[in-house]
């Protein structure tokens, strides 16, 4: 148990912030073609955070181009991501926002979290 435990500690990053269902985020992800490596941004609405924040931990991602709806499945601490911004906050009364594939256009909008200046 020892071994799995440190190996874990090696795992997760410490410079992720706090992603929750219904922000908006940018995720930067380190692509690889032929020899050369770019980072590709993929922005979208957070529908769904899965595991915690642990190593096992993922976001769902999903945002629509070209009139199609795309979700992809990030895990939190791969090597692969190279950073994750939070780009909104909206309002929401869910932990998963599931419902938000089968809403279009003006339905599936969500109102902004409005933050409190302390």
């Amino acid at each position: 148990m020892n071994k799995i435990d440190s190996f874990n500690k090696k795992q997760i990053k410490e410079e992720i912030p706090e992603i929750r269902p219904g922000y908006t985020v940018r995720v930067h992800q380190k692509v690889k073609e032929g020899d050369k490596e770019r980072i590709q941004i993929f922005e979208g609405l957070v529908i769904a955070c899965k595991h915690g924040r642990g190593v096992n931990g993922t976001i769902t991602v999903r945002k629509i181009s070209q009139g199609f709806g795309v979700e992809r499945i990030f895990p939190l601490h791969s090597p692969v991501i190279e950073k994750i911004e939070v780009v909104k906050k909206h309002k929401v009364r869910r932990a998963k926002l599931y419902y938000i594939r089968h809403k279009t256009a003006k339905q599936a909008r969500l109102k902004e979290k409005i933050e409190k200046k302390k």
